[in-house]
């Protein structure tokens, strides 16, 4: 079958939105398993007796550091082998290691499961955000790659919910094996299931010309990075999805210890509200791509992409205060939920402008490095330094330590928002200078 033929099957609309909802799911699982920790951490910390600080290595440096370095050398075997397979391989080890977490005896035991988490989970994003950029054009691809992001609120939602009534009724050994094992099985899905794309099939007609004329070579990591950091914009990306993230995993692993210390509230009852808010965090996530897509198509003007991500990211600061200040559940959980809302708007825009800041034998790549910026400062910093600092102010402020941890936590999204509207200073100019760079090479 030729490149054409195959291309029209797999780009019919039919199929593009089925190949989008598997990666979905797939990231949905991804979700379950990353932040299934979050909600059991108080029932290991009384087991297992860890400190705020262990369980901070746990849930951001011990998990991120495998994770976000191991992405880009998996990433790149994905712009050179098979995508699919890439990510079916990578989930069917998280989903196993997932469940190993249930058999640890011991903190080093759990950081080592923690760490094959990890691992495996290195391989998911990179290639689906690949594969998404194939399936559906740059005019889309911020709200295609936004879809795809739900799967960390409906992940997260699901995990949160699954979590609470598992480790009342359960026990959190037996729900880490519950939540494990259907990873694999969604792993055969995948495989049995979703075709690869040609590369580059759903650019512009000129795009495709130039494919056509010359097949442009894989480049190194070093080439990538090197191109992807001569792009202004993308450094100040790089560095406001990183700050995002190191408010938003700090404060989201330690927002079901923060509820049952501060308020008192039962895990159950945590477990839930907190998949509720989890779950309308999927309003915001579909939103900022969504909302990038068509006002910057309705103005031309493709800096609304981070200009969006710029003020959501700001107008959820005082939301948070309120979240960790007041005293009162009526004002807690809504304002949770607005920061629930409002945190995932960054990701599509953020991710969407790094696709199109690269040539197609980079994007997997690509998205790895701003993946490994935004785990090694969000996800591996952000849970430590939390629970470090919950550590060090115990002594003057006992139960409170941890609701003033995460006001400290809170303050780096004003240095986030900064950087986005810096990028959004040069991405035109970033923008055009790389699909200008792609024409060149067919000529």
């Amino acid at each position: 079958m030729s490149d054409v033929s195959v291309a029209n099957t797999i780009y019919s609309k039919k199929y593009r939105n089925y190949a989008l909802g598997v990666l979905l799911l797939g990231y949905v699982v991804n979700f379950i398993d990353r932040s299934i920790l979050s909600i059991l951490l108080e029932p290991i910390k009384n087991d297992l007796l860890l400190t705020d600080t262990q369980l901070g290595l746990l849930g951001g440096l011990a998990f991120a550091m495998f994770y976000a370095t191991l992405g880009i050398p998996i990433a790149s075997l994905a712009d050179r082998w098979s995508r699919t397979k890439v990510l079916a391989i990578s989930m069917i080890i998280w989903s196993a290691m997932t469940a190993l977490c249930g058999a640890a005896s011991n903190f080093t035991m759990l950081l080592l499961a923690r760490i094959g988490v990890g691992v495996g989970e290195a391989g998911a994003s990179p290639p689906s955000h690949s594969l998404i950029s194939d399936y559906f054009p740059i005019e889309s691809r911020a709200t295609a790659l936004s879809i795809y992001a739900l799967g960390i609120p409906l992940g997260s939602m699901i995990g949160n919910y699954v979590g609470g009534w598992g480790a009342e009724e359960l026990g959190w050994r037996m729900t880490f094996f519950l939540v494990g094992v259907p990873g694999v099985f969604v792993a055969f899905l995948l495989l049995g299931t979703l075709r690869e794309p040609p590369r580059g099939l759903s650019e512009t007609a000129e795009v495709k010309a130039a494919i056509a004329k010359a097949a442009e070579p894989t480049p190194s990591l070093k080439e990538v990075f090197k191109f992807l950091w001569h792009r202004r914009s993308f450094r100040h990306i790089g560095f406001a999805a990183g700050l995002h993230a190191f408010v938003g995993y700090g404060a989201g692993t330690w927002n079901a210890p923060f509820l049952i210390r501060s308020h008192e509230m039962p895990i159950t009852e945590v477990g839930s509200w907190l998949a509720v808010i989890s779950g309308v965090g999927a309003i915001g996530t579909f939103a900022g791509g969504y909302l990038g897509d068509k006002i910057s198509d309705w103005t031309g003007d493709r800096r609304w992409y981070l200009w969006i991500a710029g003020m959501s990211t700001l107008v959820m600061v005082p939301f948070q205060f309120t979240a960790y200040l007041y005293e009162g559940l009526w004002a807690v959980i809504p304002a949770l939920a607005v920061v629930s809302i409002l945190g995932g708007m960054y990701l599509g825009p953020s991710f969407a402008m790094t696709q199109g800041l690269v040539t197609l034998r980079m994007r997997a790549v690509a998205s790895a490095i701003l993946l490994f910026m935004l785990n090694i400062i969000g996800m591996g910093l952000g849970p430590y330094f939390v629970g470090f600092a919950s550590d060090m102010l115990s002594p003057g402020y006992e139960i409170d330590s941890l609701r003033y941890a995460l006001c400290l936590c809170v303050l780096a999204n004003l240095w986030a928002a900064f950087h986005y509207f810096m990028g959004a200073r040069t991405l035109r100019e970033d923008l055009d200078s790389t699909e200008a760079l792609m024409m060149q090479k067919a000529e």
